[in-house]
């Protein structure tokens, strides 16, 4: 089997599956695991450097706050033929994050060569876990997908055990420095499976851009930095647009030390099962309870120690 992924998450999602050496092509950003995709060759590139730019640059550029404006990613179609995969492995959730839909589609139905098109588009943390099946399937290995769905799902029981009964912090999720933007999809139910209260965004809830006066309304006892495709060290280079608004050292989670930098493409922005890792490391921000390994510093840090 030849597998083409154009979509982190469905790469990790392969090698979750245990089919790394069948994967012929990835996307510039699949870096997971990186001994496994470190050879495999890249069949995107991104239009721009997002280093180089501020939030808002690449907000404005990818089409400002619709987010319906150009993908950060181009197809190379002809890399994409050469390798003539069986399966390509897409999604059709977001323009911004991934190589749109219509352009992988486009590119597909030009190879003669019967290669399958498999979109994921999962909102909620189940159908997260579901996709572990439904590329099982299709990679003819669904048994081995059901046990790990049924793996993950045990550790995500353990952290709601550890957890049940504890105070429930009030947490914002923010997945956008600017405009600010609050986690959605599956994020709430990460913080919910963790033992806290989500505001500002509903579980499955495709969000849009809030104003800064809805989050010191909210007066979370907890805010949680995990901007999309930022490691934690970009973030931490832009955390003035946080620290710089009016009000910001009124917040309960800021008086209370409560504000957290996360590895939002690790953990908390991309669909694949590295979801559950997440809630494991917000059982630890917020209940210092280790419900798998222990929490890195690279995983979670305080914004203060950032700081400091």
């Amino acid at each position: 089997m030849r597998i083409v992924s154009l979509l982190p998450a469905a790469t990790d999602i392969v090698a979750e599956l245990g089919l790394t050496a069948d994967l012929v092509g990835r996307t510039h950003e699949c870096d997971w695991p990186p001994e496994a995709v470190s050879g495999v060759p890249a069949v995107t590139a991104a239009e721009f450097s997002a280093d180089t730019l501020s939030s808002r640059e690449i907000s404005d550029a990818v089409g400002g706050a619709s987010h319906t404006g150009s993908s950060l990613y181009t197809l190379d179609t002809e890399a994409l033929a050469a390798l003539a995969p069986d399966v390509v492995l897409t999604q059709d959730l977001c323009d911004v994050c991934a190589v749109s839909y219509s352009s992988v589609s486009k590119a597909v139905r030009v190879l003669d060569a019967g290669t399958k098109m498999l979109s994921l588009e999962p909102r909620t943390l189940d159908e997260v876990l579901d996709c572990l099946v439904t590329v099982g399937a299709q990679l003819g290995v669904r048994e081995r997908a059901e046990l790990r769905r049924a793996e993950l799902r045990t550790r995500l029981a353990k952290v709601e055990q550890l957890t049940a009964g504890r105070p429930r912090p009030r947490v914002v999720a923010i997945e956008w420095l600017d405009p600010l933007w609050p986690a959605g999809h599956w994020v709430p139910e990460q913080i919910s499976c963790a033992g806290g209260a989500p505001l500002l965004a509903a579980p499955g809830e495709h969000t849009a851009p809030m104003e800064w006066s809805a989050v010191r309304a909210a007066r979370p006892d907890v805010i949680l930095v995990l901007p999309c495709g930022f490691s934690p060290e970009r973030t931490l280079r832009e955390r003035h647009v946080l620290t710089e608004l009016p009000g910001w050292d009124e917040l309960p989670a800021v008086r209370n030390d409560a504000v957290w930098i996360l590895d939002g493409p690790a953990y908390f922005n991309r669909p694949g099962p590295r979801v559950v890792r997440g809630a494991e490391v917000l059982a630890h921000v917020l209940h210092s309870v280790d419900a798998g390994d222990p929490v890195t510093a690279g995983e979670a840090m305080r914004l203060s120690a950032a700081d400091g």
